[in-house]
């Protein structure tokens, strides 16, 4: 998933705005702990905006955090990633893993009354994954995974074809294309939430882009929010099937991106929560209030090879990616718990299934910092190309603190490759998106979450015109050892696993990206608030289970 992480992440999300765009202040947030009677009550910041609350458009960590806390999918995430009952109580998978009946329960409701039933599921679905809607995660999160999905999102076959029935209204038939280890974890995704049918076509192409325009069926109602708002709130929904479970009656959010001005209104019991930049960790490292984390969210560089000569050379590539001291740039300007990044898939997330060694132990550092490396690279690439220099821009977030980190990355680039001009293009995190997915762009800082429990999900992204590549990266050797995963090898647990870490090898060899860092976060939090589960993949937070104590 994209975060802000193109996460995300993107993934993600998870681009470098979202882990970057630390919390400030403004007016709204100065006065929104006044008044409050009722101490279930949280305040809290947002990075960006949100840019799209329609779940079959939805790229980025902050519309799948919201769509999370608002849409109840077949499940949701409990505590430590545990499969928690959503719409679906039960579920019967096939001896070959094929299909999927899931047993919906019959007391979920939308808020406009209408029950939620299997039919939701179907519609949501195919309409994610049909070319004309222009979802861009529904293909990519659906292909080969759902039967047909692929042949539907390429035109060649109508989306009521994709592999999904509503057997009755509380009974969803899914058929998979091959069986898929991670299924029941991908169900709990915002893309495979579901939709209202009627009501989603009675608001037409305004559908999802004000409260207004939208239903609820989970936990929360997203209240008093436009696509462009910088602030909304988070209402306890009375009508969730789980009401009874949800402790905190409102959640207030304001955009926030100064960090200073965040902690003040923390230290003044304004915001709950807030995260510190590099410059705050040394001051409140030692308060009990104080939290680090790091995350399955990698920060990355990527290249689009389809427009400068330049970047379409592999020794450009490689030397960019070892020309950026990335242990200074965690240590010194970040602070904040991230670690360095040296493969594509993250420390501390997918482990083999029979030794249970963690994936990035097996492989190692694919690429670190090595200025001699770097410049040996360079030279070769430069005569290559025929050229003495190069001029490169570098579209990235425009937050205060990823301004650092931009000029950092510039600078480094520009002195350890001699030649190199990079020029920094800074834009919101919305406008980051639209330029990235357009491959309007030569060099883009990007952020990748895990959407579900599975390396797959991180390798996939650079399949030859995968929906989330926007590169232009291709490789016929890698797309088999990825796509394997998923068909030959789909129940060879063993066999699987080693193919995966074939590709993650064929992607440095080929420097589809420079890895940057691990995302880690520097917190204060209110002791008082309890509950909050945070995930490794989808929606980072989950606060069905939150209070204030």
């Amino acid at each position: 998933m994209r975060s802000s992480k193109k996460t995300l992440l993107l993934a993600m999300a998870l681009l470098l705005t979202a882990f970057l765009a630390a919390c400030g202040g403004n007016d709204n947030a100065e006065q929104s702990g006044e008044g409050e009677d009722n101490k279930q009550v949280l305040h809290l910041s947002n990075g960006d905006t949100i840019p799209t609350m329609d779940s079959s458009m939805a790229t980025d960590e902050y519309a799948f955090q919201f769509l999370s806390a608002t849409t109840e999918g077949l499940y949701r995430l409990g505590k430590d990633g545990e499969i928690k009952e959503g719409i679906a109580k039960t579920h019967e998978k096939s001896k070959d893993g094929l299909t999927w009946t899931f047993d919906l329960r019959e007391d979920a409701v939308w808020s406009n009354g209408d029950p939620v039933t299997a039919h939701d599921f179907v519609y949501a679905w195919q309409r994610a994954v049909d070319p004309d809607t222009g979802s861009e995660y529904g293909p990519y999160m659906m292909s080969g995974v759902i039967k047909n999905a692929t042949a539907i999102s390429e035109g060649d076959m109508k989306p009521e074809k994709l592999g999904v029935e509503a057997v009755d209204d509380y009974t969803l038939k899914v058929t998979l294309e091959n069986p898929a280890p991670y299924f029941e974890s991908l169900t709990t995704f915002g893309t495979f939430l579901p939709l209202n049918e009627e009501f989603v076509k009675e608001q037409g192409d305004s559908y999802g882009t004000s409260s207004d325009t939208l239903l609820a069926s989970g936990p929360f109602t997203l209240e008093d929010w436009e696509s462009t708002s910088t602030s909304w709130t988070l209402k306890k929904n009375p009508d969730y099937w789980d009401a009874d479970t949800v402790q905190l009656e409102k959640i207030t959010f304001d955009v926030m991106k100064d960090p200073q001005s965040a902690v003040d209104l923390y230290n003044k019991g304004k915001l709950d929560r807030v995260n510190l930049t590099s410059d705050l960790v040394d001051m409140y490292r030692s308060e009990d209030e104080f939290s680090t984390v790091t995350e399955p969210v990698l920060t990355f560089i990527k290249f689009n090879q389809t427009e400068k000569e330049s970047l379409q050379n592999v020794n450009i590539r490689k030397a960019i990616s070892y020309a950026i001291n990335k242990e200074a740039m965690v240590n010194e300007i970040m602070n904040n718990g991230a670690i360095a990044a040296t493969g594509a898939v993250p420390k501390n997330f997918s482990f083999h299934p029979e030794t249970g060694k963690d994936f990035r132990e097996i492989n190692g550092d694919m690429v670190s910092f090595d200025k001699e490396k770097a410049l040996e690279y360079w030279e070769k690439g430069l005569k290559e190309i025929g050229k003495d220099s190069v001029e490169l821009e570098f579209l990235s977030g425009d937050t205060e603190t990823g301004k650092t980190i931009n000029e950092y990355i510039q600078n480094q680039l520009q002195q350890n490759l001699p030649g190199l001009k990079v020029t920094l293009k800074q834009v919101p995190f919305e406008q980051q998106l639209d330029l990235t997915s357009n491959m309007n762009y030569d060099m883009a800082i990007s952020s990748w979450g895990a959407d579900y429990l599975d390396p797959y999900g991180w390798l996939n992204l650079w399949l030859t015109d995968g929906g989330n590549n926007e590169t232009g990266y291709s490789n016929s050797e890698y797309d088999q050892l990825v796509q394997s995963s998923v068909t030959d090898l789909a129940q060879q647990p063993v066999k699987r696993f080693e193919a995966l870490l074939e590709a993650e090898k064929i992607v440095f060899e080929d420097a589809v990206i420079a890895p940057l860092y691990q995302q880690g976060k520097a917190q204060l939090t209110n002791p008082d608030l309890k509950g909050v589960i945070r995930n490794d993949f989808g929606a980072e937070y989950e606060y069905k289970w939150a209070y204030m104590e």
